[in-house]
């Protein structure tokens, strides 16, 4: 098994994409690999941040490594919250105010067209890619669910009549912005290191 790391201590994330990995790779935390620092992300684009916290985890601990950054794209709030999703309603707040403040803020509008978009960026010695996945859907009136995390209970994909927050994880795996991105990323270390 090829060791990499995979740049979270979010533990959502990390079962998410061990189910998506398979036994094909050894995935490695952050804490894993023994970095315990906050990663950088103060890039102003989703790419951006991802490939900021790639590159601090190849360049300090050496390790092939892939960071995502994930934003919801809401059509009425011109794109809004976008790369600032996770702080959306302030530095320390939570993914509940979050949503409360989305909530409020598309109070006014018919228009509740929205997209989570997942960007992957893969680092090792031979170069840098990036892999992009897309889920468009609407933003629920009010809460619909209790699995998930950050805007899953708010955010029903296109084609389904439940929110993500409903589905169970092997749904979501099935067709989540993160899953699309990860598929690409997984088909490509398959070429490489097949």
């Amino acid at each position: 098994m090829t060791p990499i790391c995979f740049a979270t201590n979010n533990q959502h994330k990390l079962e998410e994409i061990r189910a998506l990995l398979g036994p094909f790779f050894q995935l490695k935390s952050l804490h894993d690999i023994g970095c315990n620092e906050e990663l950088p992300e103060t890039q102003n684009t989703i790419e951006g941040n991802s490939l900021q916290k790639a590159n601090y985890v190849f360049e300090r601990y050496g390790i092939a490594c892939f960071a995502d950054d994930t934003g919801l794209e809401v059509e009425s709030l011109g794109g809004a919250p976008g790369v600032y999703s996770a702080r959306y309603a302030g530095e320390h707040k939570s993914s509940e105010d979050n949503i409360d403040l989305l909530l409020a803020n598309l109070k006014s509008f018919q228009n509740r067209k929205a997209r989570f978009k997942a960007v992957i960026t893969w680092v090792e010695p031979d170069g840098i890619n990036t892999f992009e996945g897309i889920v468009n859907g609407i933003i629920l009136p009010k809460r619909r669910g209790t699995k998930g995390f950050g805007y899953d209970s708010v955010f029903q994909p296109e084609g389904y009549q439940q929110s993500f927050g409903e589905m169970e994880l092997v749904e979501k795996n099935l067709i989540s912005h993160r899953a699309i991105a990860v598929k690409k990323l997984i088909n490509f270390m398959k070429v490489k290191y097949a």
